[in-house]
């Protein structure tokens, strides 16, 4: 083979040569990319893009399952915006993801700083952080419903402890809810962020550390003009996932508090599946699912346009 390459490319200039063989190679490169990805692009046609299309199609018409469907145009949208429960736990998703996520990034950072030292045994820490994200959430959600009980849970109990007479009664009461439902998603999301910013820290080079402390830089200057900005890839990456996941909440809320107490826990997705597999109005449903992909849509186009402002590539 190589003989025969070297008999076509032997009359040809050796920089035209070099091309040639370079865009053969890359588009052998592109389709064995392509056959990893095939399956993956089979799945995605068949069990996602046509369930999506189906939804939107189903927005438009009033569908139950038991009666034929419906044309109504507009008609579920319009009514979107009139629904005061829709209003109430689209603002419960707000406020769920615009104070999860912060607080998830900073603890899954913090890990990561912590966690990226060469010391023996680390390796069980890091394991040791990581085990909610890969343990099931039913199992975490009973498991923190206990500790949030009022009587006997253990938060409670050390409140008492140190002084405090009346503890919140975390998962009945309106104003404690929500807090208790963030508390334990950042708890368990901050292992996962936490992998993702280990990756970013060892992928730093060493030597820019130790330029910046032969000038003089300090601890804390080294961090916030060479940390940070190495990091802002991996910070960029991990915003969007985390907006999309938060705004996405359903199992948490479910298990904890189902939603309540009056709705405070109430989220989009939730609100979702009850208008869709308890009430069975598909179409009212898919209406909903549309708008969320929308606003998700649009708040990762506008973070992509604005990420030049803030992401450091180099």
């Amino acid at each position: 083979m190589a003989t025969t390459r070297a008999r076509a490319l032997a009359g040809t200039p050796p920089i035209v040569a070099q091309r040639s063989w370079m865009q053969r190679l890359r588009r052998t490169d592109l389709l064995v990319a392509l056959i990893f990805l095939l399956p993956n692009l089979i799945g995605f046609l068949v069990f996602t893009a046509r369930a999506v299309v189906e939804a939107f199609r189903l927005s438009f018409y009033r569908a139950d399952l038991l009666t034929p469907e419906v044309w109504v145009g507009l008609g579920n949208y319009e009514r979107l915006l009139n629904d005061q429960l829709f209003h109430k736990v689209l603002l419960n998703t707000a406020y769920y993801a615009f104070t999860s996520v912060p607080l998830a990034i900073i603890v899954g950072l913090l890990l990561g700083l912590a966690v990226n030292v060469p010391l023996r045994g680390i390796t069980l820490f890091r394991t040791a952080y990581f085990m909610p994200v890969v343990s099931s959430v039913v199992a975490i959600a009973l498991l923190w419903q206990f500790l949030y009980n009022s009587d006997f849970g253990l938060i409670n109990e050390t409140l008492r402890a140190v002084g405090v007479r009346n503890p919140p009664v975390w998962l009945s009461d309106p104003n404690w809810a929500m807090p208790a439902l963030i508390l334990m998603s950042v708890w368990r999301q901050g292992g996962y962020n936490m992998v993702l910013f280990l990756a970013g820290l060892q992928g730093i080079p060493q030597h820019l550390y130790e330029a910046a402390e032969i000038d003089g830089a300090s601890r804390w200057s080294r961090f916030w003009h060479i940390t940070l900005p190495m990091l802002s890839p991996t910070t960029f990456f991990v915003l969007i996932i985390s907006i999309i996941g938060s705004f996405q909440v359903f199992d948490q809320a479910l298990i904890l508090t189902n939603g309540g107490p009056a709705n405070a826990t109430n989220t989009i997705v939730m609100y979702i599946y009850n208008t869709g597999w308890q009430d069975f109005k598909m179409g009212y449903a898919a209406a909903i699912a549309w708008i969320l992909f929308m606003l998700l849509f649009g708040l990762t186009l506008l973070q992509w346009m604005y990420q030049r402002r803030w992401v450091h590539y180099e």
